[in-house]
């Protein structure tokens, strides 16, 4: 553009752009959309199935069916607290507005009064599902939500997708100004009894631990505390080396045991034993895996990225269909998914565009190939490769063994008979 009047409109207009610009600020800004190169690899993943939560998915048509619960559950609070109007919550709610659009990385486009309207349903249905689901009593008989098993198991998928969030100060809020008597003080206890049983990463909570879980950003950030490591993490800056598989390591020699009663993440290899936790596939792993690994991708800090590491180290153990087969045959992979190809891909898919900083399974993996890399071990390698990877190749090796035995065996007595012969006839 030329200048008009001696003032650049070019100017003028990164200017106003500048003006308008919202701070950058790290403290807050925590729920991401996913970026694409992510996204490519399983856009399903990272979309809400049946439920809505926050301004990122929100008023898509295959979503709608959950908005008219989302009144239902409001009414119920109102009632329970025998009130007749959401005003002092839409008050409470107008005053913490521009500290939680803050919290979306995204630029928002909802109204004020839009914004305001989706913290109230949103956040007041997922303390009341919270409250449902852990006091039966509290439950409708005819609320679909419990009457329906597939239904509160896509909620619990939906509810930990790293889009599909509130800020966790609002809940805290809201769960405060619907306080039922003589339940639950705090929402960390409902929520976390909610969340048991995820699949492929199993808990125990202690209401004692609620010190080591409270300043959490939202659900997922949550659940990925909650799950964190038993001690510190020892990080290997170091490089390291991709191995085999599962089934080239045990030919190798290296053994495969299941550990129960143990963090998902506390894997061990000593003396050729490698040591692996339990662990549970099912239909919803992949969305799990997948989004917690999102929510690493954007944290800072490098040390909180276990997740990511444990994907990618079971990524170098699983490259095939034979690979999921042995280490479900070794009771370290329950495959409720029944199809071990679909868990292979899945491993193998799942670490594409996933940026690994320092593994803190390096040293693992290092040691493993030290073992590899040893003749004895090599030879043994070959060996079961070539000769016992099939009944039919077993028995020709064992033929010929016994072959060969016989072989020596006639040889031994021809030589043992020469020398007997000579010393008869020397005497």
């Amino acid at each position: 553009m030329r200048p008009v009047d001696g003032v650049d409109l070019v100017s003028i207009r990164i200017d106003e752009k500048l003006a308008g610009l919202t701070p950058n600020d790290p403290e807050y800004s925590c729920i991401f959309r996913v970026h694409n190169q992510l996204r490519k690899t399983n856009e399903k993943a990272y979309e809400p199935q049946l439920l809505a939560i926050g301004p990122y998915h929100r008023g898509k048509d295959d979503l709608r069916l959950m908005e008219d619960h989302k009144l239902r559950y409001l009414q119920l609070i109102l009632q329970r607290g025998n009130e007749s109007s959401v005003e002092r919550y839409i008050k409470a709610m107008r005053e913490l507005e521009g500290r939680a659009r803050e919290f979306y990385v995204e630029p928002i486009s909802l109204t004020i009064d839009e914004f305001v309207e989706m913290l109230l349903l949103d956040g007041c249905f997922i303390i009341e599902l919270f409250r449902k689901f852990a006091v039966i009593d509290l439950r409708d008989e005819f609320d679909p939500i419990f009457r329906v098993g597939w239904i509160l198991c896509t909620l619990k998928r939906d509810l930990l997708l790293l889009e599909n969030q509130l800020p966790f100060f609002i809940l805290t809020k809201l769960f405060e100004m619907t306080m039922v008597p003589n339940l639950h003080k705090d929402i960390i206890e409902p929520a976390l009894h909610f969340f048991t049983s995820l699949p492929s990463l199993e808990y125990s909570y202690e209401s004692g631990d609620v010190s080591l879980i409270r300043n959490n950003k939202h659900l997922v950030g949550l659940i990925h505390k909650l799950i964190r490591p038993i001690g510190n993490v020892v990080l290997n800056k170091k490089d390291w080396k991709s191995i085999r598989g599962a089934t080239e390591l045990e030919e190798a020699g290296v053994k495969f045991k299941k550990v129960e009663g143990v963090n998902l993440f506390d894997i061990k290899f000593n003396n050729g034993v490698l040591k692996i936790p339990l662990l549970r596939i099912e239909d919803r792993s992949e969305s799990l895996f997948r989004n917690l690994i999102a929510f690493e991708q954007y944290n800072r800090s490098y040390h909180l990225q276990y997740v990511t590491d444990y994907v990618s180290f079971m990524g170098h153990l699983i490259n095939s269909p034979k690979d999921v087969e042995l280490l479900r045959r070794r009771g370290i992979i329950v495959n409720q998914l029944g199809d071990d190809e679909a868990v292979s891909t899945m491993f193998n898919k799942i670490g594409d565009c996933v940026v690994v900083y320092d593994l803190c399974y390096a040293e693992i993996l290092s040691n493993l190939d030290k073992h590899c890399r040893r003749r004895q071990n090599v030879w043994m390698a070959k060996l079961k490769h070539n000769y016992f990877n099939s009944p039919w190749a077993l028995i020709s090796f064992l033929a010929a063994a016994v072959l060969l035995l016989l072989a020596l065996t006639q040889t031994i007595f021809s030589i043992l008979a020469y020398f007997c012969s000579q010393k008869v006839t020397s005497s």
